[in-house]
């Protein structure tokens, strides 16, 4: 005879709490009992509301039942610490009462069913037993009726317990046929951070300690569903209250996952690092989070991972995981850390205050609101090795606001797409390709926002990026670029002091791009670009239309080129290229004039109209080399008699040549 897997699962009474209230108390911490004061309150008042209808003693037995026969329970049966055997295909129903304090043995020759409402912490079930609604039966948990799990104010040996009990009731209905598992009003504290393995391997891991959701199986709670974790100890650097390890079709929704942040303590040496999270993904497949609140937690919100490395013949990867209209709210360190996972998105929900400092608790260290950080090494022969795989991955129609450092750092990843997001802080991508910033509203939460986008990154693994038809409002700098290989186009920057700016930038395109800033509108200082190109950009600026200075200027520069070409700059201000190298400035319509001091192989050529007010057309001054002013149109300066079309007071004129421009009058 084949023993049914889920057997052992059943035998439910595994630790019953004898300790009275009062006991507790005194075992809690002042930081616990300030938090939980008023809750408590609430829970008392709750748990007069019992499902269990009747206390009327049953005036049957279940013994001697023929098979096929259906009982309803509409009484208290108290078996006396009994066993009571039941036939084949016997079924027990729920009518308002219980079954308590002993045993009953399903026949192995039959299934028998039984409704989940009569299971308790005093009942337990040997044998073949299913839950009526079997196959995808609903069990529905109610908080009185296990008295293995202790809600409110506690101490870790009980939240110990109550994170085994609970992971063992969801396995156990699961193995009964279970696939929604619905909690309502329910708060109790859970500690994750202890390893609890009796084996020679001691060593800890979050996700086997925390309350694992199991397989084809729908954790289901309500917003009166409160889970805690346990105040760790102070120099604790993981653990985690939920976790999804190797499963497989799993849903959560619901519910309040509540971090320690509040209560418990950092050591004085922590460099950002201490606390836990509140919900792993560890290499599991098909998972959605939805509607969950993620509050306070001490190291992070939440994580999704992968087992082993992805060289290695253990390697299993996260994959089609979501992340829909969950909160994530004063949240340490990161709200959501993504290292290694697939096809993952990340829909319709709002991160506030992400990293930022609250009580005794610092904002840790990365401080983004979603983190995309994949590990890569190199092996001995200099080849990149990808540790970690975060790829296929869209970020949309999320709200952030006020995290410490910014919405998502996509530092290593593939294929990211964040779009259509409402972002106070900033966005910022390295070391990716195929990364997609697209159609966000960036409005900055405050003046002392340095900039909304940053393309950073360099080497093999940066290509193919783009950065377009976003709306940045508000920021010291629009879009930055250090980087490689990407195209901004179609962006609106307004109401910012900055517009574009380059540093160390290569292959890049800037087209279709409207600016309106207070003081630059494209800048480059103190570097080199190389095959960038600005096209078609219209730019209003209160500074410089353009600002190049000391650009192209190291040895290894040389051959660079910067190119603008047909864009419109539209108030009267003035483009200035001072000590730089290497730009060709063709077919652009410009109000206002241009500055050209100490420079070598600049093309300003073929522009359509050069239309100064306060200033010359064209202005050159120090020394030059290589220097084209070629079939210009520019009109003639209007507010000064001493302003020329074109002011050549250069120091060196066989280094420039001017040609075929005209100087019309208006």
């Amino acid at each position: 005879m084949n023993t049914p897997p889920y057997l052992l699962m059943l035998v439910l009474s595994l630790f019953i709490i004898s300790c009275s209230n009062e006991s507790i108390e005194e075992a809690v911490s002042e930081e616990i009992e300030e938090q939980i004061e008023e809750e408590t309150e609430e829970e008392e008042e709750e748990e007069e509301e019992e499902i269990v209808n009747s206390d009327t003693p049953c005036t049957f037995t279940l013994e001697g039942l023929e098979p096929n026969s259906t009982i309803k329970i509409n009484c208290i049966m108290d078996l006396n610490k009994s066993t009571v055997t039941l036939p084949a295909n016997t079924i027990l129903e729920f009518d308002g009462g219980q079954i308590i304090n002993g045993t009953l043995a399903f026949q192995d020759s039959g299934a028998g069913f039984i409704d989940g409402r009569l299971m308790n912490s005093d009942l337990i079930l040997s044998g073949d037993v299913k839950l009526i609604g079997a196959p995808t039966a609903t069990f529905i948990f109610t908080p009185a009726k296990w008295k293995n799990i202790v809600q409110g104010q506690t101490i870790s040996d009980i939240a110990l317990s109550n994170t085994k009990n609970f992971e063992n009731i969801m396995l156990c209905t699961r193995n009964m046929g279970a696939t929604i598992f619905e909690v309502d009003k329910f708060d109790a504290y859970f500690q994750t951070t202890l390893v609890t393995s009796t084996t020679t391997n001691q060593n800890f891991y979050a996700s086997r300690e925390a309350v694992n959701v199991p397989s084809d199986f729908h954790l289901k709670m309500s917003n009166k569903t409160y889970l805690r974790q346990y105040p760790a100890e102070d120099d604790i650097e993981n653990g985690t209250i939920l976790a999804i390890r190797e499963a497989s079709n799993v849903k959560i929704t619901g519910g309040n996952l509540v971090g320690d942040r509040r209560v418990r303590r950092y050591t004085p040496d922590d460099v950002g690092l201490q606390g836990t999270h509140l919900c792993h993904i560890h290499a599991s497949k098909n998972v959605t989070i939805d509607g969950i609140n993620f509050i306070e937690g001490s190291k992070g919100g939440l994580v999704i991972y992968a087992l082993g490395f992805s060289f290695n013949p253990d390697y299993n990867p996260s994959k089609n995981v979501k992340v829909l209209n969950c909160s994530f709210e004063n949240i340490r360190r990161m709200g959501i850390a993504l290292t290694d996972g697939r096809d993952v998105t990340i829909q319709g929900n709002t991160f506030l205050n992400v990293g930022q400092p609250m009580n005794n608790s610092d904002g840790g260290e990365v401080g983004y609101a979603i983190n995309v950080e994949a590990y890569r090494t190199r092996d001995s022969n200099g080849n990149l090795q990808e540790n970690e795989i975060a790829r296929d991955i869209l970020i949309t129609n999320n709200t952030e606001k006020n995290s410490r450092v910014g919405f998502v750092s996509v530092h290593i990843g593939q294929n990211v797409t964040i779009e259509n997001n409402d972002i106070s802080t900033r966005v910022v991508y390295s070391l990716t390709n195929g990364t997609k910033v697209l159609r966000n509203k960036f409005n900055a939460f405050s003046n002392n926002e340095d900039f909304a986008i940053f393309a950073a990154g360099k080497g093999e693994t940066v290509f193919n990026n783009e950065i377009a038809y976003n709306e940045i409002n508000g920021y010291g700098l629009g879009i930055a670029t250090n980087t490689r290989d990407v195209e901004i186009h179609n962006n609106t920057i307004t109401n910012c002091e900055n517009g574009l700016q380059i540093t160390k930038t290569t292959n890049a395109i800037f087209r279709n791009n409207t600016v309106d800033v207070n003081n630059n509108g494209i800048s480059a200082t103190s570097t080199f670009a190389n095959n960038v190109s600005f096209t078609d950009n219209t730019i209003t600026a209160r500074g410089f239309h353009v600002k190049f200075s000391l650009l192209n200027k190291g040895n290894d520069d040389l051959n660079n080129r910067v190119n603008l070409d047909g864009n419109v700059f539209l108030n009267n201000r003035k483009v200035n290229f001072f000590k730089s190298n290497g730009i060709n400035f063709t077919n652009n319509d410009v109000t206002g004039g241009i500055e050209i001091g100490d420079v070598t192989n600049i093309d300003i050529s073929s522009n359509s109209k050069i239309d100064p007010s306060d200033s010359d057309g064209i202005r050159l001054f120090g020394t030059h080399s290589s220097v084209k002013i070629l079939d210009n149109n520019i009109l003639k300066p209007t507010g000064s008699t001493r302003f020329d079309c074109i002011n050549n007071n250069s120091n060196t004129p066989n280094g420039i040549r001017i040609s075929n421009n005209t100087c019309a009058t208006r």
